[in-house]
């Protein structure tokens, strides 16, 4: 019998579909891996590197088209569907095939079903195992075994379906071919359903166990340190300290690692002469430092939402080095985290900078998984590719070494650029005087800024009003009373950063050194 291309097709689609949902579904009930998720962190580590800044780049101008304000979330949306889209193409197709060439028979199709499965699941499996954030025993057993059910499935309806074409007195009269692809569609979208809903309700539980109470944050019962400044924000600017909720995210998982805090440790070694091995409890007993910092992604677009502040809390770096009697000969450290990620930065610049710190809370809460549970390290004037999360491994070695995104193309310094943007023309909040005021924010790393100018048109550059800063390590909010005239306006910022230095002019993508350029904004009266 000549199984058609088109059913062929449709088996394979129908029960990936459901195979999927069910993997899903598992995986948020039992708090493991997900497959494609997995698939997709996997082929993120072993692309080259020109190609996953061609993925980036074509994200964010995917996303900006769309207006999307949220990049952070928005892009780790595109990377889980990307892996979810690719997974149900690669198992659809194999799928098909399976069923093109099994037997005719029962007994064979079926064992030809598990050993399929069995052979996908396991390279699943492997991937999963290599990449997922829990990468337990239990991951692969689940995942083999869903994948042994899809190939027996699609084995026992090739059988079924070739004995239905061969005579009807296989099966009741009604049922038919046509009747029994019905059912099998049938079953499996509902089994599709039922697993995504299962899934997406686990996963929100979940989500709402993992908050933490906003009335325990510091920010709720402290005032800021510039409440009392004398310039005050245009509302619609941004909020001068990110919630926590929606500070950005950008790593090379789909997925945040679970790291288990109780028995996770920080191991510093290499060439040290007393090698440390420290609990999160011990890290915390130590001399805290608290400071106001705000992090950019050097994936950030100009006037992108990439870039957040909050107060983060931890220990410098340079007391653990001093404990650790860190050797002369030990130029640098090999930073290394829990999902494989890694950087490295010279002893010389942490031993120079107090404020250089491995932290573990951000706004007096621990670090949410998301952003580094339990441990995360702070470097001035840096964007945050350079900024390791879940750190685990601290290796005191004799040279520089690229780190993970240095090895695919990306800076090696990383040192943040100036940049200055339009929050909001609040053209509802004419004064009585007739003017406008336009607000917004500037950032130069630790180098703090100077100055900040508009444009309106061809004119002249003005100055705006600075709001003292959080800390000299935060971004600085900005004001400007434009006196308006009616028509269609555009408008420019620039600034200056505290070392005298303009701001970049000319435009440049954020690879391979971050973005460069002004915000321009049109508005019209």
């Amino acid at each position: 019998m000549r199984r058609s291309f088109p059913t062929s097709l449709a088996i394979g689609f129908v029960v990936t579909a459901a195979t999927m949902a069910v993997l899903y579904a598992g995986a948020r009930l039992l708090d493991l891996s997900y497959a494609p998720f997995a698939l997709t962190d996997w082929i993120a580590r072993v692309a080259p590197g020109d190609l996953l800044t061609s993925s980036i780049d074509g994200m964010v101008s995917v996303l900006r088209s769309l207006s999307v304000t949220d990049l952070s979330t928005g892009a780790k949306a595109i990377e889980q569907a990307s892996g979810v889209v690719l997974l149900l193409i690669l198992l659809t197709a194999a799928g098909a095939i399976l069923y093109s060439r099994a037997p005719r028979h029962l007994s064979p199709a079926v064992l030809m079903g598990v050993v399929a499965g069995g052979l996908a699941g396991a390279g699943l499996s492997w991937v999963v195992m290599a990449v997922g954030p829990s990468a337990g025993f239990t991951d692969a057993i689940w995942t083999i075994g869903a994948l042994v059910g899809w190939g027996s499935v699609i084995g026992w309806s090739a059988a079924t379906l070739s004995a239905l074409s061969a005579t009807q007195e296989f099966a009741p009269a009604a049922v038919g071919r046509r009747h029994f692809l019905w059912l099998l569609a049938s079953a499996s979208a509902a089994l599709t359903v039922i697993g995504s809903t299962v899934g997406m309700m686990a996963r929100g539980r979940q989500r709402g166990e993992g908050q933490p109470d906003v009335s325990d944050m510091w920010s709720s019962s402290h005032p800021l340190p510039n409440a009392d400044a004398a310039v005050s924000p245009v509302p619609g600017t941004r909020s001068e300290l990110t919630p926590v909720a929606d500070h950005y995210r950008i790593d090379i998982n789909t997925v945040s690692p679970r790291v288990d805090g109780a028995a996770w440790r920080l191991h510093l070694h290499g060439l040290v002469g007393r090698p440390l091995d420290l609990s999160l409890d011990e890290i915390r007993r130590r001399e805290a430092r608290h400071q106001f910092v705000t992090l950019s992604c050097i994936s950030n677009p100009v006037a992108g939402s990439l870039i957040g502040t909050t107060r983060w809390t931890g220990v410098p770096l340079r007391t653990l080095l001093d404990e650790a009697q860190i050797s002369p000969t030990a130029s640098h450290l090999r930073i290394r985290s829990a999902d494989g990620f890694d950087e490295v930065v010279a002893t010389d610049l942490v031993r120079a900078d107090e404020r250089i710190m491995v932290t573990y809370a951000w706004d007096g809460m621990p670090l949410p998984v998301e952003h580094g549970y339990p441990l995360r390290i702070y470097i001035p004037d840096r964007y945050g590719m350079k900024q390791p999360k879940w750190i685990q491994d601290i290796e005191a070695i004799s040279s520089w070494e690229p780190g993970y995104w240095v090895r695919r193309g990306w800076d090696r310094e990383a040192r943040v650029k100036a940049t200055s943007v339009i929050d909001v023309i609040a053209s509802d909040a004419k004064t009585a005087a007739g003017t406008i005021p336009i607000g917004g924010i500037a950032y130069a790393g630790a180098r703090g800024i100077s100055r900040v100018e508009l444009r309106v048109d061809d004119g002249d550059w003005q100055p705006a009003a600075l709001r003292t800063p959080l800390s000299p390590t935060t971004w600085v909010i900005w004001r400007y009373e434009w006196a308006s005239q009616p028509g269609r306006h555009d408008i420019t910022v620039r600034c200056v950063d505290g070392d005298g230095a303009m701001q970049i002019v000319e435009v440049s993508p954020p690879h391979p050194s971050g973005a460069s350029g002004l915000d321009t904004r049109s508005i019209v009266l």
